[in-house]
């Protein structure tokens, strides 16, 4: 056979494949050989105007042209699939400590880890044909920055530094997405753009700060979220900046589409009608709706279908626009691969196996996370661990000791092990457990006096009560709140009114009768615990909402696990250390960066049972190109009897810049497992970029030709070493 009877017979075969092809595909934009605008221009073409506006909304699915809806459901710690709707079946999902929690490993692989684990689980749920529900967008990560701690949603976001959160929230991302180089497992939607942290008056408010500051600080997590992680969704914030409503902003359009490559801007629950009351920046809803389309909304959790038809009626929308807010939604649905073939997309196997939940997979990922993100505060005259062959009997004393709190954007998990419970099964049938709730009829007092030792577990109700849900009224100012009756709870909807825990009364009785008494602080934000600090030998915290909470706490109080958990905000002593809660300016006194006076526990804290030492540090260049980067290395040596996690922080501190910078800044970090005498090299890239900041009258991010003082410490106020990089 000769080479062109060869080519002839390849091109018949070849032309025969992509005839069988055609008659496969319906339409052309189920063609994935077809360039992805092309698709979808098919696709808008066939749709009708009622599908298209419907599309609008969170489902995107057109049943008549067999196209899948991607659905959504929360996901910032777990998947979120609590409700049963009809014929629905209720599921388990994977539940993960709360943002803070996860923030507190330091570990960002792990949070991958996690974002895989339930992206997986998105999925499986929306593949598998007995549940019946789509969940492929899901709405996570939460990348606002928790500037002060009475935030009622500071429970929901990794912490106070822009690097540090943009950094998690970038490994949430990529685990959430996946890693197949055409495919998403799942999709992302980053929450709530931008300066979203105040709750008391959310639906009025306007968080004011300049240019600077949203570049520098509270636009960072989002922008590597998009710009690393490749998310390309995204939820508007209630409230305004510098008096323009989010929902509005011209830079939904300007930064979030055209500058970072966002496809999915969408609304807050009920924000289009805030528009209208109580910001009265419009006449009526159908002028809210416009005006959102206008500024690239293209995803509504509101009131809108008949607005958009009566907008068109009159000429203040066009049908153009409303394809060209459509195209970047179906962008996303091709890339999950909703489109095509399911034997070309990885993904579609993940059906009809065992429930996730269920695995050693999943349960060793969650139990990981939840052991990891245990912070060990204090430990006296090494007090913890405790020894399970010397102690005869343990109270276990508190309101937290026998429950798992869930929040409301947290899932049911398929167990949930309380401390309680842990601790009965870490010590076996030799020691003796003696449980009390409360002090009711001195009954936390007699269980202390009658055990070796007190474990008193406390924290808040991240819920403000049973029905969260629809506990809700308005206050005598008009705006909506939680019936939280503790001013010190926090959530969704209510800003704390302080930061100190009446449970403490309780440590203090404890105490009295029992010196021997560890405290477990279980909560969703910082409290100034100061007595606790100045009395109990031992001191741990964790956040909220762990299926293993009560495992991890077993494991570290008694040893099987080393604790190397930081904290990822400043704990204050007290309020008044703190500028006024609506002071947006974070120079004023926020976070490690400015923070006036002493905290009871700096950013970057955390303590172990064995101990490290630091020591050579070198850079590989004495020299920074400003476009280029250097590695930071230093040794990091266990000198104690046990292996450990360090957490090894990297901050920068400008010395020839003249404009105002913060005290330190954190650019790099790494936790790493050491043995015993082991010493470890540990590597940290630094990137000029980082140390980048914005010049309003460029404008744009400009690097400084100056010396920079590069610091390795254990937290951000305790630093080992120190060295200069000229940045040139």
């Amino acid at each position: 056979m000769t080479g062109k009877t060869l080519v002839v017979l390849f091109c018949l075969l070849t032309a025969g494949l992509v005839s069988a092809q055609t008659q496969q595909t319906k339409y052309p934009f189920n063609d994935p050989s077809l360039p992805m605008e092309k698709r979808i221009d098919n696709l808008l073409s066939l749709m009708t105007m009622d599908e298209k506006i419907a599309c609008l909304g969170t489902n995107t699915g057109v049943p008549r042209l067999g196209v899948m809806n991607y659905g959504a459901s929360e996901g910032i710690h777990g998947v979120v699939q609590r409700e049963q709707r009809g014929n629905r079946l209720p599921i388990t999902t994977t539940q993960f400590p709360q943002p803070p929690g996860m923030g507190e490993s330091w570990d960002p692989d792990l949070v991958r880890q996690a974002g895989a684990v339930e992206g997986y689980e998105a999925r499986f749920i929306t593949q598998t044909a007995k549940y019946n529900r789509q969940i492929l967008m899901l709405w996570g990560p939460q990348s606002d920055l928790a500037r002060d701690p009475r935030w009622g949603r500071s429970e929901e976001v990794y912490g106070e530094d822009p690097f540090f959160n943009g950094t998690m929230a970038v490994a949430f991302i990529k685990g959430l997405q996946g890693d197949d180089p055409k495919y998403w497992q799942a999709a992302a939607l980053l929450k709530h753009f931008l300066a979203n942290s105040n709750e008391d008056h959310r639906s009025s408010s306007s968080s004011d700060f300049d240019q600077r500051l949203f570049w520098e600080y509270y636009s960072v997590p989002f922008r590597m979220g998009f710009e690393q992680g490749g998310a390309r969704a995204v939820m508007a914030s209630y409230n305004a900046w510098n008096g323009t409503a989010m929902a509005v902003n011209p830079i939904l359009r300007s930064i979030v589409r055209e500058k970072w490559g966002v496809d999915v801007i969408s609304s807050d629950g009920g924000a289009v009608h805030l528009l209208v009351d109580p910001r009265h920046l419009y006449p009526n809803q159908k002028e809210a709706v416009v005006a959102c389309l206008k500024a690239g909304i293209n995803q509504f959790l509101d009131r809108y279908q008949d607005e958009i038809r009566e907008a068109l009626k009159d000429g203040e929308i066009t049908a153009a626009e409303i394809d060209a807010l459509l195209r970047p939604k179906f962008r996303i649905t091709i890339r999950l691969g909703l489109l095509d073939p399911p034997e070309m997309v990885p993904y579609s196997k993940i059906k009809d196996a065992p429930e996730p939940w269920n695995t050693d997979r999943d349960r060793s990922v969650s139990k990981k996370m939840a052991l990891e993100s245990v912070v060990l505060l204090k430990n006296e005259n090494s007090f913890l661990p405790l020894r399970k062959d010397v102690i005869k009997s343990i109270a276990v004393i508190g309101p937290l000791a026998d429950s798992v709190h869930w929040d409301w954007y947290g899932g049911t998990p398929p167990y949930a092990v309380t401390p309680l419970q842990g601790i009965k099964d870490a010590v076996g049938p030799n020691v003796k457990v003696n449980y009390a709730a409360e002090e009711l009829g001195n009954a936390a007092i007699k269980v202390a006096k009658a055990s070796d030792v007190a474990v008193v577990v406390i924290g808040n109700d991240p819920t403000c009560g049973p029905d969260m849900a629809h506990d809700w009224y308005n206050t005598v100012d008009g705006g909506g709140t939680l019936a939280c009756t503790v001013p010190s709870d926090g959530r969704e909807g209510r800003d704390r009114e302080s930061i100190d825990l009446a449970q403490e009364q309780l440590v203090k009785q404890v105490f009295a009768v029992n010196p021997k008494t560890v405290v477990i602080l279980v909560s969703s934000f910082p409290f100034a615990i100061n007595w606790s600090q100045a009395h109990v030998p031992a001191i741990l915290h964790m956040a909220h909402a762990s299926q293993d909470e009560g495992t991890a706490l077993a494991e570290i109080l008694f040893g099987d696990y080393d604790p190397g958990g930081h904290l990822v905000v400043t704990w204050p002593q007290s309020l008044d250390q703190l500028p006024p809660m609506m002071d947006y300016n974070i120079r004023d006194g926020r976070t490690y960066m400015y923070f006036k006076g002493e905290p009871l526990y700096p950013f970057g804290f955390g303590l172990n049972y064995t101990s490290f030492r630091y020591s050579n540090l070198r850079t590989s260049s004495s020299r920074l190109a400003k476009d280029g980067s250097i590695t930071v290395s230093v040794d990091v040596t266990n000198t104690g009897s046990r292996t450990g996690d360090a957490v090894v922080q990297m901050y920068v501190q400008h010395l020839g810049t003249k404009v105002q910078e913060p005290h330190e800044a954190l650019k790099g970090f790494k936790r790493v497992t050491v043995e015993p005498s082991e010493t470890k090299t540990v590597q940290i890239p630094l990137q000029a970029s980082t140390l980048a900041w914005w010049d309003e009258k460029l404008p744009g991010f400009r690097v400084e030709t100056e010396p920079v003082k590069v610091m390795i410490g254990d937290s951000s106020a305790d630093i080992a070493l120190s060295t200069t990089v000229h940045v040139q």
